[in-house]
């Protein structure tokens, strides 16, 4: 296992600074980049550790707060562990920065983040790839679609309303995507039925996009977040094994 270090970072955008997790191996040697997006209760200790063991698997992993604008994290105080009867009173604060994250604030924060990485020691030449959970996955196709020159593998996991009827659903950034795209949806999600599912597929595939898409039986939205109730740790196996075979095809 490769010894990583992890720091805090300070990325400038247009609007403000946004306060992110840098963590590399420890030979600080370049190394191809993943940008990592947060799921909806935002950069926490949890987050961190999948970054680490991305970069122990030998990427420098970036982890933007993307609700920078409402502050640095933890934006919103949580608890050590969030079970169901938390989270009414957790989305109460949430929600309104959920509303606020626009797509047109999206790509531009993902340029911000981009360029950072093209800078960094850190970061070996050429593009990058993203992963995603929850929020993450939507902010994963709409950064794939704005800078396809950069982006050259997109990962989603367990993705709510990536394929509703507004004119900014993510799925309609697929006909921009050059990048291969790999989706783990949950089966029992209620934020993304199989109609859903059908229109995000059929999108991609209209567009020519390398893509596979899973839906993992038996898991709830959140299933990758070990310090929440909806963690189900055969499902986050199943998502480590899909995520590091599309990097390693990437990279």
């Amino acid at each position: 296992m490769t010894a990583v270090q992890g720091t805090a970072v300070d990325i400038p955008t247009e609007d403000g600074i946004a306060d992110a997790y840098l963590v590399h191996p420890g030979d600080e040697r370049p190394r191809p980049a993943v940008l990592l997006y947060q799921d909806a209760f935002g950069l926490r200790p949890h987050l961190k550790s999948m970054a680490d063991r991305l970069a122990e698997a030998g990427y420098t992993v970036l982890v933007p707060n993307v609700f920078y604008r409402n502050g640095r994290a933890p934006v919103v105080e949580l608890p050590e562990f969030i079970d169901p009867h938390e989270r009414p009173e957790i989305f109460e604060k949430v929600g309104p920065l959920l509303r606020g994250l626009t797509s047109d604030l999206v790509e531009r924060d993902a340029g911000a983040y981009l360029r950072w990485l093209a800078e960094s020691p850190l970061v070996a030449d050429g593009p990058v790839a993203i992963t995603g959970y929850c929020l993450g996955a939507r902010l994963a196709l709409y950064t794939a679609g704005a800078y396809p020159d950069r982006v050259a593998a997109a990962a989603g996991f367990h993705g709510g309303r990536l394929a509703t009827d507004d004119p900014t659903s993510p799925h309609l950034a697929a006909e921009h995507i050059t990048a291969e795209l790999y989706f783990g949806h949950a089966d029992q999600d209620p934020s993304l039925p199989e109609d859903q599912i059908k229109r995000f597929e059929d999108a991609l595939t209209a567009a020519g996009v390398r893509h596979r898409c899973e839906v993992y039986p038996g898991a709830q939205h959140g299933y990758t977040q070990a310090d929440t109730s909806s963690y189900n740790a055969e499902a986050d196996e199943k998502h480590w094994v899909a995520l590091l075979d599309l990097l390693d095809r990437t990279f």
